[in-house]
């Protein structure tokens, strides 16, 4: 294996790009497009699934025991419920995500015949010349937000005529800034900045005309935010996936900002223990380190692949993230000690000879160390 050169500029510049493309979920297909550009300059083979989640493969010595890597392109974001006759409209979200977060968000409403019209998500309760204190007393959730379209309406028959329609997807602004210092502030980092790590690390792979021992699929799935990620889209011989995502700093976790983390267990359950002790195996014998936590109220594309029944390790790589959900903020190094890592993860051998069938006998199955003595 090869510790090999991540091109910042090249993650910063598709970072930047990827989070300018609007793709609550739902709503992915300019980003697929996007992405598919991508692997078309890298010279890489993909397909797509019906719904746009993208399918490539990077060819190896051997073409079993598969392994993938997926991030996903779909994001949080909201959709049109109702025209108020107030010439505002109520929302809906996309994803899990508190309307806290949603005040005051500039956004772009996609309509189906009126083109993207702007606006701002607003508490019901606005206006301190108004309310007052009641604003600070408002509750927060999303039965107490509208959104306010820069148009002329003031009525349900005005927005009808100016195009809008309930089921019209909602997309927030990013408002992303790269700071001087290396940080990165913006929404919906989750996950574009780990499928900028993943395209980064791609391109250092190709850049190098290294041979991989073994397959590897980058995976870009695009319902992640709402449950289904990964549910649709592996070989049936894929072995082993690793996921990418995000690793929220915060009190009680262990994750780092401008670090890397793996994730040992979530909602979903234990992370799989050889392929995560691996990767952490894999990260420290070419000097860099991984940190690892538990995450309470998380799950990834690796649990909707499981849950879709397939037999395979799996693992969860994530970027250091503040503020996930909200208004989110990682570092360049992250980002790029998180690409260097799923560069030596392809070189390496597969985990187990015996996974490129199904089914097989007890030869080769490994053994876990429950040894206690002192040795």
């Amino acid at each position: 294996m090869k510790k090999l050169s991540i091109d910042k500029d090249y993650l910063q510049r598709i970072l930047a790009d990827l989070l300018a493309i609007p793709s609550p979920s739902g709503f992915t297909d300019n980003i697929v497009h996007r992405i598919a550009k991508e692997l078309d300059s890298f010279g890489l083979e993909f397909e797509l699934t019906r719904r746009g989640a993208i399918r490539a493969t990077i060819p190896g010595k051997t073409k079993t025991p598969d392994r993938a890597i997926v991030s996903h392109v779909d994001t949080l974001g909201a959709m049109v419920r109702k025209l108020k006759s107030n010439g505002r409209l109520a929302l809906a979200p996309i994803g899990t995500w508190s309307s806290r977060f949603a005040e005051g968000g500039r956004v772009t409403v996609f309509t189906d015949n009126a083109g993207a019209i702007r606006g701002t998500v607003l508490p019901l309760k606005a206006s301190g010349h108004i309310y007052n204190k009641e604003i600070d007393t408002q509750p927060v959730n999303w039965e107490n937000l509208e959104l306010r379209v820069d148009v002329q309406a003031s009525s349900q028959d005005d927005l009808q005529k100016h195009g809008f329609a309930i089921g019209d997807f909602v997309g927030f602004d990013p408002g992303t800034e790269f700071t001087k210092d290396g940080f990165v502030v913006s929404r919906h980092l989750d996950d574009k900045a780990g499928v900028a790590s993943v395209l980064s690390a791609l391109k250092a792979v190709v850049d190098a005309k290294i041979e991989l021992p073994v397959d590897c699929h980058p995976l870009f799935t695009v319902s992640e935010e709402v449950g289904s990620g990964a549910s649709s889209v592996l070989h049936q011989d894929v072995a082993e996936l690793v996921s990418v995502d995000n690793g929220t700093s915060g009190p009680g976790q262990n994750s780092d900002e401008t670090g890397v983390t793996i994730s040992m267990m979530d909602l979903a359950g234990p992370y799989d223990y050889h392929l995560s002790r691996n990767l952490i195996k894999i990260a420290n014998d070419f000097g860099l380190t991984i940190g690892r936590d538990v995450f309470k109220w998380y799950r990834s594309d690796a649990a909707s692949a499981v849950e879709a029944g397939n037999d395979i390790h799996t693992a969860l790589l994530c970027f250091g993230l503040d503020a996930s959900h909200g208004y989110e903020r990682t570092h360049l190094r992250s980002l790029v000690d998180l690409a260097t890592i799923l560069t030596l993860y392809m070189q390496s051998p597969p985990l187990f000879a015996r996974d490129k069938s199904g089914l097989g006998p007890l030869e080769g199955f490994p053994e876990l160390p429950t040894d206690s003595s002192n040795g």
